[in-house]
């Protein structure tokens, strides 16, 4: 019940009398609380790294630097060009005369990848017409030529859009990984101090151990948006992909044959196309 006046109090780390309220008692018990708290944090984290640990966080801000790099430069990058798509193939086609049309390609921005097409299409077409009679025009008629200049326009253009793609996929499936390494490393360490100390209680592991955890969380909070934008990506790729060969196709058959096939119909124009000036 109450104690007496005259009972001397209660010592730091004094078994406690028989009867008597735990939560009346402070101890060292209280202070291991305390300093297993302050003990557990990621800046307590960050100012305890060894060089195994600081080797894996730098790796992972490394990780996460380059993959919003790439997101962001992605996300520009595919939104000016699905921005732009349609209306440079609908230009393309609304121009009166192919000269004319090639004029426009050529004024187009210069990432623009679907006037670099048309660009090299109408290339090939003007180069194959300069050299009728030759061994070249012999070898190739003019519908492989400009098939083969417009496969390789098409594949360049693709392989532009998935820039960044592979780090992206490098980073999500990797950072959770090097994550868990920091953590079992960081969960060694605490073991180590821990067993040295002698003290095995419940308060003198959760601290380092939940502290290593958040190596793990850090790697988690890499790959995660890596994973997200990949998908992302890949799915957009695959549309713009499908447009350019769309348009690839429809170029060949103008540029082959003079008539874009279009719906069933053919469509007559005048196609007879100069050289476009070299493009860089």
């Amino acid at each position: 019940m109450f104690q007496d006046a005259n009972q001397p109090a209660a010592q730091p780390g004094a078994v406690p009398p028989a009867g008597s309220d735990p939560a009346m008692v402070t101890g060292v018990g209280g202070n291991d609380k305390a300093q297993a708290l302050q003990q557990m944090g990621f800046d307590h984290l960050i100012h305890n790294f060894d060089a195994v640990g600081m080797i894996v966080f730098v790796v992972l801000v490394i990780m996460s630097v380059l993959s919003w790099y790439y997101i962001v430069a992605n996300f520009l990058r595919n939104t000016m060009i699905r921005a732009r798509m349609e209306k440079v193939i609908r230009t393309f086609w609304e121009t009166p005369s192919a000269q004319e049309a090639i004029r426009v390609m050529e004024e187009q921005p210069k990432g623009e990848p679907f006037s670099k097409i048309a660009l090299d299409c109408a290339s090939a077409a003007a180069h194959h017409q300069r050299h009728e009679g030759s061994r070249l025009v012999e070898a190739l008629n003019r519908s492989e030529f400009i098939d083969r200049a417009l496969r390789q326009a098409v594949a360049r253009e693709s392989m532009r859009l998935e820039g960044g793609l592979t780090v992206l996929a490098t980073v999500g499936s990797s950072a959770p990984f090097v994550g868990l390494l920091g953590t079992v490393w960081g969960i060694y360490h605490a073991l180590i101090r821990i067993g040295q100390g002698g003290n095995a209680s419940m308060e003198a592991v959760a601290g380092p151990v939940g502290e290593a955890l958040i190596m793990t969380a850090i790697g988690l909070g890499v790959a995660i948006p890596a994973v997200l934008a990949y998908n992302f990506f890949v799915r957009q790729n695959r549309v713009t992909y499908a447009r350019f060969d769309e348009f690839a196709h429809d170029l060949h058959d103008f540029f082959a044959t003079g008539s874009r096939i279009e719906a069933g119909a053919i469509a007559p124009r005048a196609a007879a196309p100069a050289a476009p000036a070299a493009r860089k």
